[in-house]
């Protein structure tokens, strides 16, 4: 009785899926390491300065948890 055991092929490897989410990340790095700049940020009365990158992204945690707030109500 013979084993055999299957190489793993790169057509499997780079699925559409995975070449899709390649490119996001590296769009991704590129935008943080473009906007690498301090940013003071207001919210009524506290002054934050902080990276434009980092407050982009809490922005978007902030909105993306109201939409699926919105989404999970209906």
């Amino acid at each position: 009785m013979t084993t055999r055991t299957r190489a793993p092929r790169t057509n499997e490897f780079f699925t559409p899926g995975r070449i899709i989410m390649l490119v996001v990340a590296v769009v991704t790095l590129i935008f943080i390491f473009g906007n690498t700049r301090q940013t003071k940020i207001r919210l009524l009365v506290p002054e934050v300065t902080m990276p434009l990158w980092l407050a982009l992204l809490f922005t978007l945690v902030i909105g993306a948890a109201c939409g699926l707030y919105a989404a999970r109500r209906r």
